[in-house]
């Protein structure tokens, strides 16, 4: 037994370490070493384990339920998370492929059958019915005991490492167990333990109540057989006997000297009730292995699951939303910021569906380009130019730069030059990233006030047209270019559209209240980080996509009606929701992926129409930190001067013509400022035309 001043499990994880996402991630860490496992344990090759909502076996398919693994991590034990990871997920695959109750058999004549029972003693039954004729739930009791125990001392045996972990996990518990435990549940415990090997007899008994002690030391026979035995109708037996050991020595309930039968029955459960609260307090509870109806519960559930598992998709996931949900909470990203603090974020691509909303949405664009006066020909301006000489000087000729000495006949006649000319990289040419981050939540599509005073939803087209106008920008220039939207909602997937999109968000939210109960909003109402037009994909690729979310975006009501008549192929319009965003983890996502480009000029632009929900002094110092490694980040804030706090470089917008003018004119100035650092003449900065405060400070600094 390791010391007690070793690491505890506790110490090692923090806080929300132990949320159900974090439990899934680790365990997936381990999948293949144990989908190995159960492939060996069954022998069956083909044999697939899956996480699920519910904990199911059959011959081709075992489902395990997180929440399995999750209890794991509540033991103050001297084991890593890892280990943990490893050990509870091995428990569970040997309990749901071990289990099989299903023979029939006729009750052994020398099993005493209660009076009363109309079990046929003549005719074959499945083991949990002979055993409720036999001994009600007290026996059944002790019969999953014996089986856990037996099982896992079987089938762990060529894994010491794993025993050795549920060992610390079962001692972890035990002192807790004692304490609240009577003589019965007492007994129970150390039958349990001594069955598995998890403890000697001898050290348990000093620890035990008088009567229990003695009862264990006359259980050892009983506890042999079970251990040498693979029936479990040989373990039902010995749980038998052994509930006489119990009855001989003043273990169980006395409610009177002559019962009644329903005396009788309520005597036997509430003895079953102390027996298995007493060793569920150590072991690790796994639903096959609990009570006969968690066990016909397993079963029924992998029979309904048949028709499933035969298909690829969401049987995978044991043909549960919130299975799907958790799982991808789990593989998202955890995401630090400078101050320390870790988040999930959802990184994906925003649903095609809402390309058949492209040829609608370019209509717009041209219509609101007009309106707001946006040029969308020749964006780039004088930058263009300037840019087409930048990328001649990337290269030069020759050893003198184009000078041809007099002396070379000389060095090409020794060797020392094998061509007059040559062409070599000067490195001078610099490389440009420019990425802009919008906030899709649903405020972005309420009414404000614009140009000549009228109410409308410009905040999210407006944004989407200057994304679309900086699009062309770096287009025209030759420059890498993204565009994310971000929000806290249910993400939403690459297929989806309103019909899915709506029926799966329903059905991963009520299966999570379900199972996960308050965390389930946690779990459902994530960061999400929509990527709509990658670094690496040209821009007519995106454009489709770009169109039909500006159409939704400038046309909610339009879109939304779309939506109603059609859900099964239009867009999730749904998945702008109104949820508080985190804007300092978007931030962090998209500048990591700009730095992975190699850029030597990097330009995050931010719209957002609101301070971030999460902690200002982490959006700051993230701001910060993202500017102390080359990027450039421009803040602009619709209608809100909270961007004022967080953003060194910022800029207030009342209008939509003022916020495309200010996107497009910022990266502007970043791009002048870059220029004029890499030594080209700065003539052009006198000449250009006056831009906002903001972005001449940009420029000069």
């Amino acid at each position: 037994m390791r010391a007690r001043n070793t690491t505890v499990l506790r110490d090692m994880l923090p806080g929300e370490a132990g949320n159900i996402e974090h439990v899934v991630m680790r365990y997936q860490r381990v999948a293949p070493a144990v989908t190995r496992f159960a492939r060996s344990l069954a022998g069956n090759d083909k044999l697939r384990v899956r996480l699920g909502a519910e904990s199911t076996s059959s011959d081709d398919e075992v489902v395990c339920d997180p929440r399995v693994f999750q209890a794991a991590y509540n033991r103050d034990a001297p084991v890593t998370p890892d280990e943990v990871a490893l050990a509870s997920a091995l428990h569970e695959v040997v309990h749901l492929i071990s289990t099989n109750l299903e023979e029939a058999r006729v009750i052994p004549s020398h099993w005493p059958i209660t009076s009363g029972s109309d079990i046929p003693k003549d005719l074959p039954v499945d083991l949990l019915s002979a055993i409720e004729a036999v001994g009600g739930p007290l026996v059944e009791a002790m019969f999953f005991t014996l089986e856990d125990a037996r099982q896992e001392r079987t089938s762990l045996e060529v894994y010491p490492g794993a025993r050795s972990v549920l060992t610390d996990l079962y001692r972890a518990g035990f002192t807790e167990s004692m304490r609240q435990s009577g003589p019965l549940a007492q007994f129970a415990l150390g039958v349990f333990l001594v069955t598995g090997g998890y403890s000697d007899r001898e050290p348990l008994e000093k620890r035990l109540d008088a009567r229990a002690a003695v009862a264990l030391a006359e259980a050892q026979e009983a506890i042999d057989e079970t251990v040498a035995t693979s029936d479990p109708w040989q373990v039902a037996e010995q749980a038998i006997v052994l509930i006489e050991i119990a009855r001989a020595n003043g273990l169980l309930t006395k409610i009177s000297e002559k019962p009644s039968v329903p005396e009788q029955k309520a005597q036997q459960q509430l003895d079953a009730d102390s027996l298995a609260q007493g060793v569920d307090r150590v072991r690790l509870t796994s639903p096959i292995v609990r009570d006969a109806e968690s066990y016909n519960e397993a079963k029924r559930a992998a029979q309904a699951r048949a028709g499933l598992s035969d298909r690829k998709g969401a049987s995978e996931l044991g043909g549960d939303a919130s299975t799907d949900q958790l799982l991808k909470v789990s593989e998202a990203p955890t995401v630090f910021l400078p101050t320390g603090q870790g988040g999930k974020v959802v990184v994906t691509r925003p649903p095609v569906a809402f390309n058949r909303f492209a040829a609608e949405g370019r209509v717009a664009i041209t219509e609101a380009a007009k309106r707001w006066d946006v040029a969308q020909r020749g964006v780039s301006g004088e930058l263009f130019p300037l840019f087409a000489a930048n990328q001649r000087r990337g290269l030069r000729s020759g050893y003198d730069q184009g000078d041809v000495s007099p002396h070379s006949a000389l060095f090409i006649g020794a060797g020392l030059y094998t061509r007059m000319y040559e062409r070599r990289a000067a490195r001078t040419r610099r490389t440009y990233a420019v990425s802009l981050l919008v906030d899709g939540s649903a405020s972005m599509l309420q009414p404000r006030t614009g140009q000549r005073g009228l109410k409308s939803s410009w905040g999210m087209p407006s944004a989407l047209l200057g994304a679309w106008t900086l699009a062309r920008l770096c287009d025209e220039l030759q420059i890498d270019f993204e565009v994310a939207l971000f929000n806290r909602s249910f993400a939403a997937s690459p297929t989806d559209t309103e019909w899915s999109y709506t029926r799966t968000r329903s059905q991963a939210t009520a299966g999570l209240r379900q199972s996960q109960g308050s965390a389930a909003n946690r779990l459902t109402t994530t960061v999400n980080h929509y990527i709509a037009k990658p670094f690496d994909r040209r821009w007519r690729e995106a454009e489709g996509l770009m169109a039909g979310m500006f159409y939704t975006a400038a046309e909610p009501r339009a879109a939304s009606t779309a939506a109603r008549r059609d859900p099964r192929s239009a867009p999730p319009v749904s998945m702008f929701d109104k949820a508080s965003n985190v804007d300092e983890f978007n931030l962090v996502v998209a500048a990591e992926r700009m730095g992975r480009l190699g850029a030597n000029v990097r330009v995050l632009v931010v719209l957002a129409d609101g301070m971030t929900r999460g902690s200002l002094e982490g959006l700051q110092s993230t701001v910060a930190d993202i500017e102390r490694n080359g990027t450039t980040v421009l803040g602009i804030g619709i209608g809100d001067d909270t961007v004022c706090s967080a953003y060194e470089r910022n800029q207030v917008v009342e209008s939509p013509d003022e916020l495309t003018r200010a996107m497009v004119d910022g990266v502007r100035s970043s791009l002048r400022r870059s220029l004029a650092r890499s030594g080209m003449d700065t003539w052009w900065l006198r000449s250009a035309r006056p831009t906002s405060n903001m972005w001449k400070e940009a420029a000069n600094a």
